[in-house]
């Protein structure tokens, strides 16, 4: 299968040729920038040697005539432009911006300051949350590529939130990011002087990913919801850890709901359960595509907590893209993405 990669001038793109570098079925047919013309070694020294292609300007048509799936990571707003030439041409694209993962086009100017895609696109974007909508994905030709925060909040919400066994007005999450999730781009916030010895909450209830989040969670609860959602930077270059604290309905042990997690992801190759009183640690999922989730019920005050680390730019971006291009080609899932995590 021939694939195109856009916007590989930023981790998430440079994610995707490494891990598609090594896949069995895709074959990394084109690689293209918004940016100039020039080898990838020269983006990624570290691909020297190994991966020697030139970064292209993109031309849509020709990459639709040629591959069979696109990868865009590409920013927001730029995704989505090429997504509505690219669904003209009858191609697939798996879209790893956050342009078609609201269903209400409405919220785009509030949570991003665009403009959103034609509402015919975002209407038949599917959500690639890959654990628990695989079988729109199977057949999607657009797929929306769940954020960084999304992927590890919602993996580690959604079997008590679908199981009805939380109050949906009490989800309060703590999340915290690697630096590589803020980009390539410099900024002033993300200078090592700034960031090094120092832990900062920032865009507090103003991120863009609270709309994504509270959409999924109301699908699940069967009426609208509303969060706490709150996000940190630390001086970590990968990875996010995201404590969630819920109320419970009923009382319930720890072990029952791990029980209740491990049979709910039993059959999902990417998500790890803890045992009962050992929780993740981010470096434990370090370049890797696990989800490994930690539970504990606190009688005292009827809250469950739960914490749930991935790697931002791969289970959290790239690592999940291509999950997502695996299940809608109905390859095994697990292909190209069997790294074991980096340690220490």
């Amino acid at each position: 299968m021939k694939a195109a990669i856009i916007g590989t001038t930023g981790y998430g793109g440079g994610e995707l040729i490494r891990i598609l570098s090594g896949h069995p079925v895709f074959n990394i047919h084109s690689i293209h920038t918004t940016r100039d013309e020039k080898p990838v070694s020269e983006e990624y020294p570290h691909l020297t040697g190994i991966f020697e292609r030139v970064l292209t300007r993109i031309d849509t048509e020709r990459i639709a005539e040629e591959a069979d799936i696109v990868f865009l990571a590409t920013p927001s707003k730029v995704s989505g432009n090429l997504v509505e030439d690219f669904y003209q041409r009858n191609i697939r694209v798996v879209d790893l911006s956050g342009d078609l993962r609201l269903k209400k086009g409405d919220l785009y100017k509030e949570w991003y300051g665009h403009e959103p895609v034609n509402n015919s696109i975002l209407s038949k974007a599917v959500y690639g949350l890959s654990e628990w909508n695989k079988e729109e994905i199977k057949t999607a030709r657009l797929l929306a590529n769940p954020g960084c925060y999304p992927t590890a909040a919602l993996l580690g919400l959604a079997p008590v939130m679908a199981e009805k066994l939380i109050e949906p007005k009490s989800v309060i999450i703590d999340a915290k990011s690697g630096v590589s999730g803020a980009g390539r781009s410099p900024s002033i916030g993300t200078l090592y002087a700034e960031l090094n010895e120092n832990f900062k909450i920032y865009k507090v209830n103003e991120h863009q990913h609270i709309p994504e989040i509270e959409q999924q969670l109301g699908q699940w609860n069967g009426e609208p919801i509303n969060i706490t959602f709150s996000t940190h930077l630390i001086p970590i270059t990968r990875g996010i850890m995201a404590t969630m604290y819920v109320q419970l309905k009923n009382e319930m042990d720890t072990s029952r709901l791990i029980d209740l997690y491990n049979e709910t992801y039993q059959d999902h190759p990417f998500i790890r359960i803890r045992r009962e009183s050992v929780f993740p640690a981010v470096k434990e999922v370090k370049g890797s595509n696990f989800c490994d989730i930690g539970l504990h019920a606190d009688r005292r005050t009827g809250r469950l907590t739960i914490v749930s680390v991935i790697d931002n730019l791969m289970k959290g971006a790239a690592g999940q893209a291509v999950q997502n291009a695996n299940i809608m080609y109905g390859i095994e899932e697990k292909a190209g993405l069997e790294m074991t995590p980096l340690y220490p």
